[in-house]
């Protein structure tokens, strides 16, 4: 019998920020994947995602973005999950049945399309200059839709029988990565989230996994000491 051949990966650059849950995920699932990428930093804080260079790879100036030599620059994490999956399908990053990969999609969606998006850098410029929000109102504005996206996927979660050790079953989902992301971002922004045990125990599940422990925020190049 003749062997497949081997995986090669392809020469990945990986345009990221230390800060964001949404590089985060990627990073994971690259790691889990054992792949690799060369990371371009692009400082959110100043602003270097509206640059011209950085619009011409993503028009709509957000981060991450996978590039492979003599293709489209891919955007959006949870795209950027799907493809590496289907590349590299070990290990899986969604259960093999139809309803298991709908509820582990379902759940990466209610954090990473439902609740990230409402605290990223564009939403806090727009409500701090036309939308009169201080300080201590884009705080509250954070902890109010942190609270709400958990606490939803929390209910999910400790009343589903799908849950087992990690947010579906006893293997790593794109869910987990999602979830792991939403708790690593709070940390950075020294948020927390009371009454929800199940995603607690998921979460330090995850982040005992060397995948999860390198991708850390304050890991990163850029990180603040």
């Amino acid at each position: 019998m003749s062997k497949q051949p081997a995986f090669e990966q392809p020469a990945f650059e990986l345009y990221a920020f230390w800060r964001t849950s949404a590089t985060y995920r990627v990073r994971v699932a690259l790691s889990l994947k054992g792949m690799t990428a060369h990371e371009h930093i692009v400082n959110l804080d100043a602003g270097e995602q509206r640059s011209p260079e950085f619009l011409k790879i993503n028009p709509l100036g957000a981060i991450p973005a996978l590039v492979e030599p003599g293709h489209p620059p891919l955007t959006q994490s949870v795209a950027i999950l799907e493809f590496l999956d289907e590349i590299a399908p070990a290990p899986s990053l969604l259960p093999p049945d139809p309803h298991g990969r709908a509820r582990v999609r379902s759940i990466a969606a209610m954090l990473a399309s439902d609740t990230h998006p409402l605290i990223t850098p564009r939403v806090k410029k727009y409500l701090t200059s036309a939308g009169g929000f201080d300080d201590a109102a884009w705080r509250a504005w954070q902890i109010h839709w942190f609270t709400t996206g958990l606490m939803a996927v929390e209910q999910r979660l400790a009343m589903e029988a799908e849950t087992g050790a990690f947010c579906h079953g006893d293997q790593v989902t794109m869910a987990d990565i999602c979830l792991a992301s939403i708790a690593a971002v709070m940390r950075v922004f020294k948020i927390e989230v009371a009454g929800t045990p199940t995603i607690d125990r998921i979460v330090a599940r995850c982040e005992a996994l060397p995948a999860f422990a390198n991708a850390a925020p304050n890991r990163q190049a850029g990180a603040p000491a």
